[in-house]
Parts: C-alpha cells; sequence; structure tokens
C-alpha cells in the first residue's frame, strides 16, 4: 500500500508488524493486513497517517465492513487489530491520544467447536494399510509408504497431545523426550510449555525416525525438522490439511483434533486448569468453552440413549 505522511508521522506499518512479532505468524499476518486495508480506506478519505484517525473514522470503517457483509469474526478481528495498532501509535507518541479505545465491534457468532465422534476419530487414526505389490512369484505385501508413516505419526501427535498445527510444524527432534513421553512445544508469543504423549503416539513417532523420516530428506532440508512434506521441506500448515483430507471419513480441519482431545480429557473427568495447562490457554475463559462441549455431548447421548428422553 502507499504510505502517507503527515508532517513526519507515517502509518509505518512494517514497524507495528515487527512490534507484535511474538504472537504467532497468523496472527501477526492478519494484524498487519487488517491495519493495511484500513490505511488504504483511510487515505482515500483524505487521512495521511494515523494522526487524522479519530473514533469516528475507526466506526465509520467497521460499519463500512458490515456494509460489505463481512463476517462478524471478521469485524471483530478487524476492531482488536486497530485497537492494538492504535495502542503501539500512542505509546510511541506518533499520536498524542488513542481513538480505538473502547472501540466496540459485533460480536462473532457463538459455534461451539468441532469435536469428531469416536467411530470417525478410530478410522481417521487407524494405521495406514500394507499395500498390494505385484511380484514375479505373484502378490505380496508391501509396507506402508513413508508419507503414511509420517501421516500416522502428525495425526497421533496431533490428537495425542493437543497440539496446534503451527506448534506441531514448528517441532524439531530435539523437542522430543519419548522415554518420558514428553514433547516441548513453543506456543502464542513464543511461550514454551510441555505436553505429554501416549504410548500409541510414542510408537508412531518411532516408527517415523526409524527410517522413513530420512528418505524424505532433501539437501536443502531443514535437518533438525521433525516433518517434512514431500519437497523435503518442513511440514506446513497447509500439508497437513491435505493429509486431513486424505485421512479422515467426514470434512474435517486439524483443529478439530485438538478440540476433541481437549473434549474427551473433559469427559473422562479431567481437571479444567489441567486442560488449561495442557493447551497453552493464557485464560481459563478460553478453556472453558470446552466444558459446555462435553455439556452438549452429554445432554446429546442422553437424548439418543434413555427411553424416556
Amino acid at each position: 500500500m502507499r504510505t502517507g505522511t503527515l508532517g513526519f508521522v507515517e502509518w509505518e506499518i512494517e514497524a507495528y508488524r515487527r512490534s507484535v512479532a511474538g504472537l504467532s505468524p497468523d496472527t501477526v499476518r492478519a494484524y498487519a493486513s487488517d491495519v493495511e486495508r484500513f490505511a488504504e480506506w483511510a487515505e482515500r478519505g483524505g487521512a495521511t497517517g494515523p494522526g487524522d484517525v479519530d473514533r469516528i473514522t475507526l466506526r465509520r470503517y467497521l460499519a463500512f465492513l458490515a456494509t460489505r457483509r463481512k463476517a462478524k469474526a471478521t469485524i471483530s478481528r478487524t476492531a482488536a487489530s486497530l485497537r492494538s495498532y492504535f495502542s503501539w501509535c500512542a505509546r510511541r507518541g506518533v499520536i498524542t491520544a488513542d481513538p480505538s479505545v473502547r472501540l466496540s465491534a459485533p460480536s462473532p457468532d457463538s459455534r461451539l467447536p468441532q469435536v469428531l465422534g469416536h467411530p470417525e476419530l478410530e478410522r481417521l487414526l487407524e494405521p495406514s494399510p500394507a499395500e498390494l505389490g505385484a511380484s514375479p512369484t505373484g502378490e505380496q505385501h508391501r509396507g506402508p509408504t513413508p508419507r503414511d508413516v509420517r501421516d500416522d505419526a502428525v495425526l497421533e501427535l496431533l490428537y495425542g497431545s493437543g497440539v496446534r498445527v503451527a506448534e506441531l510444524c514448528g517441532l524439531d527432534v530435539s523437542d522430543l523426550d519419548l522415554d518420558r513421553g514428553v514433547v516441548t512445544v513453543v506456543g502464542k508469543g513464543s511461550k514454551q510449555r510441555q505436553v505429554l504423549v501416549h504410548d500409541r503416539c510414542v510408537a508412531a513417532i518411532r516408527a517415523w525416525l526409524a527410517g522413513p523420516r530420512t528418505t524424505m530428506v532433501r539437501p536443502s532440508s531443514e535437518t533438525g525438522a521433525l516433518f517434512y512434506n514431500g519437497r523435503g521441506n518442513r511440514l506446513g500448515t497447509r500439508d497437513v490439511r491435505r493429509i486431513l483430507d486424505r485421512r479422515s471419513p467426514v470434512p474435517t480441519h486439524p483443529h478439530a483434533l485438538r478440540h476433541t482431545f481437549a473434549t474427551h480429557l473433559l469427559d473422562g473427568g479431567a481437571d479444567l486448569r489441567v486442560v488449561q495447562e495442557l493447551l497453552g490457554h493464557a485464560s481459563l475463559q478460553t478453556t472453558q468453552v470446552y466444558t459446555h462441549v462435553s455439556k452438549e455431548r452429554l445432554r446429546s447421548v442422553y437424548s439418543g440413549t434413555h427411553p424416556r428422553a
């Protein structure tokens, strides 16, 4: 976008982007893009920098997004992006007053997280079958391909530990302590935490490390990465989505395995604060949504099985 100026004051979006670099890459990208789109819109209205923006301008922009039929979640996130940006401007002294204080936006539609049922989960996590291969002496069985072994390990780790997809993609082999069943991940805000993995997950990761991982390494590969894609690059979030597309019996997003992990823990009687710690949530309020999911599941089971329901 074109960067306007008001005296010596600029939008300084790249500097703002660097200031929030500690957030997740997706959040940084979304916040910076939201601010860029607002700045472009504001410049069309005559603003040349953040000093030209007042509260009315911000409210008009959110209303403009509503007229463009943007989703409530998008408008809510944009409001959060603008509050973050103008707060940063105020702290740096770029503006004398923060126009985004108490800037409100429509609350996103309340949706309970998607949780996989046990039949879908069992089919998804079922180990890759051996392939049939022809030989001069007749039909024979071949083992799973390296990609299949990798996919088994990825899916077991997503469900077995509840890690975010970006956290899984960022894992290095050195982050594993398989003897103790512990994996160290770096979450949002560059916060490090340890998650637990069960024996089946450990076995799947060991199978991947035992040989298949080496076959996918290329000269240009990051030598320490835990998972690689077919080009030898570190596995990315889109690669994980394609794994789900291949393996899931129903349309499923990778994050659904994290939701399922948390809900199954609560169904089994786990303490909410333990689940919060395992998920890496900064606030207990974020984790509490899974209590609602658990209650909905109980209600569904009751309605479908009790003869008087």
